[in-house]
């Protein structure tokens, strides 16, 4: 990023924020590195105070700590963890599908057909090892829990708990396999919706999420060993 001098400093932090994000969530600032200030000032061409805002947010986004004696340094992914942020998913976003059954209109559910049509070129190209890991708008399970119309649930998994979670579920994406299985997953889960079987769409994203969260935590179990 080349910040341009007469931006205001709170939006280079705003613009900054989102690139560390992306950083984190794929992997280029590993898990448990350490967050140099000079380095990331010289890296992104910014100055002290926005980064250090930026790093603030990322804080607030659950993906920095602050570690005694040791200064800024990125999350580590925590079997233990997983299985708490999956318990919750697997709760949460089961409702929200409930919910999207009932409320979601035929144009949103048209839209995220398209979507996964998206998706499913991403995996193609990849040849089955990569799964689309956008945010936002471009996020099959952060469209599902727009489409419930809920702002708690909108709220906890689009805001608090969003980012951590799209750092978990970049490491699944990548599992041989996952892809093109998560996939059929997100389809079989959008007929659902379609069809308006709230407690079909229910029971088919709780167990999406918990094939995701062993995937996980097979993963993490294997970089510990």
């Amino acid at each position: 990023m080349t910040a341009e001098v007469h931006k205001h400093p709170r939006t280079i932090a705003t613009t900054l924020t989102e690139e560390l994000t992306d950083a984190i969530v794929t992997g280029k600032i590993a898990a448990g590195e350490k967050i140099s200030e000079p380095d990331l000032a010289r890296r992104y061409n910014v100055s002290r105070g926005p980064l250090r805002e930026a790093i603030r947010r990322l804080e607030g986004r659950g993906l920095v700590r602050h570690v005694p004696h040791a200064g800024v340094r990125v999350v580590t992914l925590d079997p233990e963890e997983v299985i708490e942020m999956y318990a919750v998913r697997e709760a949460l976003e089961g409702l929200a599908a409930r919910l999207a059954a009932e409320r979601m209109s035929e144009s949103e559910v048209d839209a995220l057909r398209a979507l996964l049509d998206e998706h499913e070129t991403t995996v193609q190209r990849s040849e089955g090892r990569e799964y689309f890991q956008q945010e936002g708008d471009l996020d099959f399970h952060y469209r599902v829990v727009q489409a419930s119309h809920n702002e708690k649930l909108i709220a906890l998994l689009c805001g608090e708990l969003y980012h951590l979670v799209r750092m978990y579920r970049y490491r699944s994406s990548r599992t041989a396999l996952r892809p093109q299985r998560a996939l059929t997953e997100h389809r079989r889960l959008l007929d659902a919706i379609a069809e308006r079987d709230g407690e079909l769409a229910e029971l088919l994203m709780r167990r999406h999420l918990s094939r995701a969260r062993e995937s996980i935590a097979a993963q993490l179990a294997q970089t510990d060993e």
